[in-house]
């Protein structure tokens, strides 16, 4: 069953600590950070359109020098969830899969993992065990001690039926609800079920230059 991929990358690079947008940020193999992060997808015969959801100058450095000719491109919102939004309205397939563009470690075993996931059950994340002691913190202070076992670290990609996440993010984006990951969409707008699949790679997001060294 064919899905689009939607890309985002319209972040503005403030915690990288260089003089560049971190997803053009060039790797050891040759390749940059937003090359990484699409390779899955364009590899993937299943993924049919790619929708990458960045800023001006992006789009044209990508649409001249990194173009494989599945990807399509729309430009950023003032917010992630605006971003998504833009993103969703170019979408034409029944299933999307929304995966952030600094996530440049994405293993074929999870896309297939969620790819799965995302069919039979209709709404289906990536996460993470949480390790550490998780703490309920208010005004500096600790309030209780949380049970890291039933604790997830949301990752992407995320992946639900187009219609359903369009729907929802409409009546977000008329309450201003900003959330920072498409679940949190669904899970405030809709009644559906939301899978967690176990990631087994790494899938770790780029935010300074030391998640890439």
């Amino acid at each position: 069953m064919n899905y689009s991929a939607v890309v985002v990358a319209a972040g503005k690079s403030q915690r990288f600590n260089k003089d560049i947008n971190k997803l053009l940020y060039p790797l050891s193999n040759g390749s940059l950070v937003i090359d990484e992060a699409l390779k899955m997808f364009r590899q993937d015969e299943d993924c049919n359109q790619i929708v990458i959801v960045t800023n001006s100058e992006t789009i044209q450095y990508l649409a001249t020098n990194r173009a494989s000719g599945k990807e399509s491109y729309c430009a950023g919102g003032e917010s992630r969830s605006e971003s998504v939004f833009n993103g969703l309205m170019a979408v034409f397939n029944e299933y999307v899969l929304v995966h952030d563009g600094a996530r440049c470690y994405l293993g074929k075993q999870d896309l297939e993992n969620i790819k799965r996931a995302m069919f039979e059950y209709q709404a289906a994340i990536l996460v993470k065990d949480e390790t550490d002691t998780v703490k309920k913190v208010e005004d500096g202070f600790i309030v209780k001690t949380i049970d890291r076992n039933t604790v997830k670290r949301a990752m992407t990609p995320q992946g639900f039926k187009t219609e359903e996440l369009f729907n929802c993010y409409k009546k977000a984006i008329k309450d201003d609800f900003k959330a920072t990951d498409d679940a949190s969409i669904i899970e405030k707008y809709s009644d559906t079920k939301i899978k967690c699949i176990k990631a087994i790679g790494y899938n770790e997001k780029i935010t300074t230059i030391d998640d890439i060294k």
